[in-house]
C-alpha cells in the first residue's frame, strides 16, 4: 500500500512533502516537549526548488536517550556515529540528532569536542554549519522558516558565504564544499570565503572524503569546471598535483586554440556532464574525461616548431590509475577509467586510418576486459574533440564520431564485444588434448574471428588448422 503524502506550507509558500509516517514522529516529538526542524541540504534544495533525498531532521527540547524512546515507538532505532548523536528508524530514509557544538581540538575529521545542548537556541545550533545556505531550517510544528544568517537571500543572490567565519575552518573539506556548491548550483563564493578557504590545509583530509566530495562535483554539477576553477583561484587545486600540473602545460593552437591543457580539460569535463545518463556509467565517463590527459605534462615537447604530447594517451594511464588509487577509488573504476585514457584517441584515429572491422573488434575486446563498451568510450571521445574552440567543436560536429558510431552498429558492438565463437570444447571435439597448444590456437581463433567476422566454428578451426601450428 502506498504511504500518504502530507504537504505543508510554510509562510514564504515553500511546500514540503513528507512521507508518513514523518508528520506522525514530528507530532509524537511535539507532545513529548520537543521542536523538530527540517535542517540542512535539504530545505536548501527545497528553496532552490530541486528534489532531494537527504531528510535531516535536528530536535530541540529532548535529551538524546528520550528522543530515542519516541522514536522507537516507530520501529528500530540505530544510531549511526554515537559521537554526532544520528539516530535513524528502521525503513525510514531519514537523520534524527540533537543540536550540538563542535570544537575543534585536533587534525582530522574526527578532531572535534562535540557538546550536545537540547536547549541550544536554533541561531546557535546553525552557526557551526559551513555557509549560510545550509543554515536555514523548517519548523514542522508550525511551518516557520528559521534563517538566522540569510542564507535565503543569498540563494536568490547566488552568493556563497561562510555562517561563521571565525569557525570557518574547523573542517578543511570544506574548500571542497564550496567548489562542489558553486558547481552545483552556479553561485559565487564572497571574497571572505574565498580567502576563507585559501589558506585552509587540505592535507590532512582522508583520500575517502576527498573522492566522495569530487565524485558530487563530477556527477550532480552541470558545470562541474567551476569548482575546479574555483580550486585554482584559491591554490587548494594543489591537493590534486596531477590535475595542477595541467595549468602550465601547453597545446598546439592549430588543435587546441582554447588554451592550456587545464582550460581544454574543463571544457571537456563540462561537454562529459551532458552526456551523463544517470546510470553506473556515469563516474567513469567523468573521471575518464577529467583524466584523458594526465600524459601530457609529462609528454608535451615543441617538435619543429609545434607543440606535441606524442604517446600522452598511454602515458597517462599510469597517471591516472595511481591518482584514483591514492583517492582509494574501486579498483574496478581504476580499470575502466585507466582503458578509457588509453584508447581516448581511438575514434578519432580509426576515422583518419582507415580501420579494419577487424581493429574494431579486437578495441572491443580490449575494452570489454576492463569492463567498458565502445558506446562509452565514444562518449568520452565526443567530449574531448567538442571541449575545444575549433570551427569543427564551436559548430558541434564530430564527423570522426559519427563514423565510430556507424562502425560500431554496423558491427553490432555498441554494447558488447565479440563473443568468442571457437571454444576448447571444438578443439576437443577435433581430437586436440588440452594445453599450451589450446591457447595458441584459440587465439589465432579469435584473430580470424575479428578479421573476417565469421560465427561459424568449424569454419574458422579449418582455415586455422591449415595454417599449421600458430606461433
Amino acid at each position: 500500500m502506498a504511504r500518504a503524502l502530507i504537504t505543508l506550507r510554510d509562510p514564504i509558500n515553500i511546500r514540503i512533502r513528507l512521507e508518513e509516517p514523518l508528520p506522525q514522529i514530528a507530532a509524537a516529538l511535539r507532545e513529548a516537549g520537543g521542536r523538530a526542524f527540517l535542517v540542512g541540504g535539504y530545505i536548501r534544495d527545497r528553496l532552490l526548488d530541486i528534489p532531494s533525498k537527504d531528510v535531516d531532521i535536528e530536535v530541540f527540547g529532548l535529551p538524546l536517550e528520550r528522543l530515542e524512546a519516541v522514536l522507537a515507538r516507530f520501529g528500530k532505532v540505530t544510531r549511526i556515529g554515537r559521537a554526532f548523536g544520528v539516530l535513524r528508524v528502521r525503513g525510514l530514509d531519514a537523520d534524527f540528532s540533537l543540536p550540538r557544538k563542535d570544537s575543534k581540538v585536533a587534525k582530522g575529521h574526527t578532531g572535534f569536542e562535540v557538546t550536545y545542548d537540547p536547549e541550544m537556541s536554533f541561531e546557535e545550533a546553525a552557526r557551526r554549519r559551513d555557509v549560510t545556505i545550509n543554515s536555514v531550517g523548517y519548523d514542522l510544528a508550525t511551518g516557520a522558516l528559521l534563517d538566522p544568517f540569510g542564507g535565503r537571500d543569498d540563494l536568490e543572490a547566488k552568493v556563497l558565504r561562510a555562517t561563521d567565519p571565525s569557525h570557518f575552518s574547523e573542517d578543511p573539506l570544506r574548500g571542497l564544499r564550496v567548489a562542489q556548491f558553486a558547481a552545483r548550483f552556479g553561485m559565487t563564493p564572497n571574497d571572505e570565503l574565498k580567502r576563507l578557504c585559501a589558506a585552509l590545509d587540505l592535507s590532512e583530509l582522508s583520500a575517502e572524503r576527498v573522492f566522495a566530495e569530487l565524485n558530487k562535483i563530477l556527477l550532480k554539477a552541470e558545470r562541474p569546471s567551476i569548482a575546479f576553477e574555483f580550486l585554482r583561484e584559491t591554490g587548494l587545486l594543489r591537493i590534486f598535483p596531477e590535475i595542477e600540473a595541467m595549468v602550465e602545460t601547453p597545446q598546439e593552437p592549430e588543435w587546441h586554440p582554447e588554451g592550456n591543457v587545464f582550460v581544454h580539460t574543463l571544457l571537456v569535463i563540462d561537454e562529459a556532464a551532458r552526456l551523463r545518463l544517470g546510470d553506473q556509467n556515469d563516474l567513469a565517463l567523468m573521471y575518464g574525461a577529467l583524466c584523458h590527459d594526465f600524459g601530457k605534462p609529462a609528454t608535451t615537447e615543441k617538435v619543429d616548431g609545434r607543440i606535441r604530447s606524442h604517446r600522452h594517451d598511454s602515458e597517462g594511464v599510469s597517471i591516472a590509475e595511481a591518482f584514483l588509487e591514492r583517492l582509494r577509488a574501486p579498483t574496478e573504476l581504476v580499470d575502466r577509467v585507466g582503458v578509457l585514457v588509453r584508447h581516448h584517441l581511438a575514434p578519432g584515429l580509426y576515422f583518419r586510418n582507415g580501420a579494419t572491422a577487424k581493429g574494431y573488434r579486437r578495441l572491443a575486446r580490449d575494452l570489454k576486459a576492463r569492463g567498458v563498451t565502445m558506446e562509452l568510450l565514444l562518449r568520452v571521445a565526443t567530449a574531448d574533440h567538442l571541449g575545444r574552440t575549433t570551427k569543427d567543436a564551436l559548430a558541434r560536429q564530430y564527423p570522426a564520431g559519427i563514423h565510430f558510431r556507424q562502425q560500431m552498429e554496423a558491427l553490432e558492438l555498441v554494447v558488447e564485444a565479440p563473443k568468442d565463437v571457437v571454444l576448447g570444447r571444438h578443439l576437443i571435439a577435433r581430437g586436440l588434448h588440452p594445453g599450451k597448444v589450446f591457447g595458441d590456437i584459440l587465439a589465432r581463433c579469435r584473430e580470424v574471428q575479428d578479421e573476417h567476422g565469421w560465427d561459424d566454428p568449424n569454419k574458422i578451426l579449418d582455415a586455422v588448422l591449415t595454417e599449421g601450428d600458430p606461433q
